[in-house]
């Protein structure tokens, strides 16, 4: 697939996304704006498209740095337990902060991010019977295991209804002034694409990595960070997107092959575009009123998720 039918794609999405609403607003009205159609744009739709594109972009080059270091085509951040491990964090920042603010919650988020992802990578290390599905199903437990933990304390800190809106990614609540912590994403991204040869030769295993004079444990952890760091602030700010960083770094590998830095720009620009046409799907499948994009990503993701998985061997997954 070539770049130019992606970015095409994107635009005329993007435009579509604008532009669908309860509230009519028309690409012609652009030239005779009332005031409460350009708020519409400006405090809503406009914000509502960035975080759209910044989730599809990031989450998705996630899951392709960490099927790369753990060297399995079924890992992401929500095979690994780093979704849940995010959503814990911005838990315990709720008990241990009484008014944490969009900034303590994401560092606490991080961090939980960053040891929940670390120990499914030792647990890694430890397994002897690294079949593609085996990884992913320990990585799925772990991580059951996890949000059991945080519904439980959820439950008895009377913190459940909180919890929710982190439990489904939802982007019609996205406005002006609530989502501008996703912007931290895009510097992290840029650094994950000039790491990206040292990740490929990090993905060949420890050994050749340091025959070829490569810090092996500094990439892999530098990109653990950029995992991290990256959940923590799509989670905090939408919620969880699931099977995003799975499923879109597998399709990019059948056309595009293995190599992390030419499928990087793939990955990113195939994410925002799958991303925006769920959520359009979600906008309009039973309009006035949306279905949230972590439902449509769910049910399109889980479907093409089987599809991979029964056609692992003809593409060497």
């Amino acid at each position: 697939m070539k770049i130019r039918y992606l970015l095409l794609a994107l635009i005329i999405l993007s435009v579509a996304s604008v532009f669908i609403g309860v509230s009519n607003v028309s690409p012609l009205d652009l030239f005779n704006l009332t005031e409460d159609q350009k708020q519409i744009l400006l405090v809503s739709r406009i914000p509502r498209l960035f975080s759209i594109l910044i989730a599809g972009m990031s989450m998705s080059i996630c899951g392709l740095i960490m099927q790369q270091l753990s060297r399995n085509k079924f890992v992401s951040p929500t095979t690994a337990g780093t979704l849940d491990s995010a959503r814990l964090g911005i838990l315990v920042s709720m008990m241990l902060f009484t008014a944490a603010s969009p900034i303590q919650k994401m560092l606490v988020s991080f961090i939980f991010a960053l040891i929940g992802t670390f120990l499914f990578m030792k647990i890694l290390e430890k397994v002897k019977f690294k079949d593609a599905i085996f990884i992913p199903l320990i990585g799925l437990m772990f991580g059951n295991i996890i949000s059991s933990i945080s519904t439980f304390f959820a439950y008895r800190n009377d913190l459940i209804q909180n919890m929710s809106s982190w439990m489904q990614g939802d982007f019609s609540m996205i406005m002006s002034g609530n989502y501008e912590l996703m912007f931290i994403s895009i510097p992290i991204l840029l650094l994950a694409y000039f790491y990206a040869n040292k990740f490929t030769i990090a993905g060949m295993g420890e050994d050749f990595s340091k025959n070829l004079g490569l810090n092996y444990r500094q990439v892999v952890n530098l990109g653990l960070i950029i995992t991290a760091l990256v959940t923590a602030s799509v989670v905090l700010s939408v919620g969880v997107i699931p099977f995003l960083g799975l499923i879109i770094p597998n399709i990019v590998t059948i056309y595009q092959g293995d190599h992390l830095k030419k499928s990087l720009i793939h990955t990113a620009l195939l994410g925002a575009v799958f991303v925006l046409l769920c959520d359009i799907i979600g906008r309009i499948i039973i309009y006035p009123y949306e279905i949230p994009i972590s439902l449509t990503v769910g049910v399109i993701g889980s479907g093409i998720f089987i599809y991979l998985l029964l056609r692992r061997k003809k593409y060497g997954l």
